[in-house]
């Protein structure tokens, strides 16, 4: 009824962290854009910032939170109007049911989603320690 609850909720604050910390990662960088010598930047590195790959983790979230609300305004437990779910005006026992599919289905699927994103960023991040060469020859 309000499984897509738990990863929208989830989705808000991880948008949020990587709005904040990709402003962090653009002060960190712009000395090294006036001159300042330091070493390479991540972009120059060919490697991603935390944030970016922060928004992958938003972007599966909100892609699935878009899906299931579709899907439940279609099966009619989600109503375009207030109350907005249809389980709060059924009475006690539906909100209760309502709870509970949140804290088991809304819980699990935002934690499979976080999982799946852990994956890529382990894979994202041995693709970025090969070695340049090895990379342009896989891309031959």
């Amino acid at each position: 009824m309000a499984c897509f609850l738990v990863p929208g909720a989830e989705a808000i604050v991880v948008t949020a962290a990587a709005i904040i910390l990709k402003k962090t990662e653009e002060k960190k960088a712009l000395p090294k854009l006036q001159g300042v010598p330091s070493s390479k930047t991540a972009a120059e590195e060919g490697k991603r910032g935390f944030s970016q790959k922060l928004f992958w983790l938003a972007s599966l979230l909100w892609g699935g939170v878009v899906l299931l609300a579709f899907e439940h305004l279609w099966h009619g437990e989600v109503q375009p109007f207030f109350p907005f779910l249809t389980a709060a005006t059924e009475g006690p026992d539906a909100v209760a049911e309502m709870l509970g599919e949140m804290g088991t289905v809304g819980v699990t699927m935002a934690l499979l989603v976080t999982v799946v994103w852990v994956g890529m960023v382990i894979a994202a991040r041995i693709i970025e320690k090969r070695p340049a060469q090895q990379t342009a020859e896989a891309a031959a």
